[in-house]
């Protein structure tokens, strides 16, 4: 299928690792010009290399509330156009209610929540002159509350909000705006928590992967390249009807409505 994404320009934020970098890679596929954002400048340069299409990096920490206008100033002088915003930085702690402290979750909104709130907000004349779009990667601990996610669940709670508040005003000034809630995907961080509880069961690792996904209610986890097949759908013409679409993509993770 020809998304006809080709010379467009996106933007990824988190974009060194994991989901984001399978998403900068599938849209270089489709032909994108990227502009690529996270803290690590070689991690970056890795996947701008790996890109089929030219691929600019931004090295910054988008906790700063000056990093997104930033951002969205190095992608207007660079490409002179903004197509897509794929706001996916940020991780969140998880642990005891509790035991989380003051820092931990004003950390866990200001790098996930509100540099998503700074990007969109900085780049959408951007994209209202090019009837662009959004597309927030969250999470489905937004829509299922965990005692061990609290912060994590309350931060994408609060961004599947803003993706329906930012996908009513796009309806006037024609920026579609949705969001993705990806399951246990496979990616660094997944791994960390597999291999916590294989030594807290004292397991193989495969085991204590197997115990996870019965766990979650899972066959398999996710790869982070079928999150980003769907970014990609999201920002082409195919799914110029979807606004304000929330889109579980969590092998069956999420039983409720």
């Amino acid at each position: 299928m020809n998304l006809n994404l080709a010379s467009k320009v996106a933007i990824v934020t988190g974009a060194s690792r994991g989901i984001g970098r399978s998403i900068a890679e599938a849209l270089s596929q489709e032909s994108m010009r990227l502009v690529l954002a996270a803290r690590s400048g070689d991690l970056l340069q890795e996947v701008a290399q790996s890109c089929n299409t030219e691929a600019m990096i931004f090295a910054a920490d988008l906790r700063d509330e000056n990093a997104p206008q930033k951002l969205i100033a190095l992608a207007m002088e660079k490409f002179g156009r903004i197509d897509l915003l794929v706001n996916n930085a940020g991780a969140t702690k998880r642990g005891d209610f509790l035991q989380l402290s003051e820092e931990d979750w004003r950390d866990g909104f200001a790098l996930k929540f509100y540099s998503a709130v700074r990007c969109s907000r900085a780049a959408w004349p951007h994209l209202m002159n090019n009837q662009g779009s959004i597309v927030n990667i969250v999470g489905v601990g937004g829509r299922t509350g965990n005692a061990e996610f609290a912060i994590g669940g309350a931060v994408n709670a609060a961004l599947l909000n803003l993706t329906k508040v930012l996908a009513d005003r796009g309806i006037k000034d024609g920026v579609t705006v949705n969001a993705i809630n990806p399951g246990a995907i496979s990616t660094d961080r997944l791994e960390i928590r597999i291999k916590k509880l294989a030594e807290e069961g004292g397991m193989a690792f495969e085991a204590a992967s197997s115990q996870m996904a019965e766990q979650l209610g899972v066959k398999r986890f996710g790869k982070p390249e079928e999150i980003a097949a769907v970014v990609a759908f999201l920002a082409s013409d195919q799914a110029n009807y979807c606004q304000g679409t929330i889109l579980d993509v969590d092998g069956g993770q999420t039983k409720t409505l």
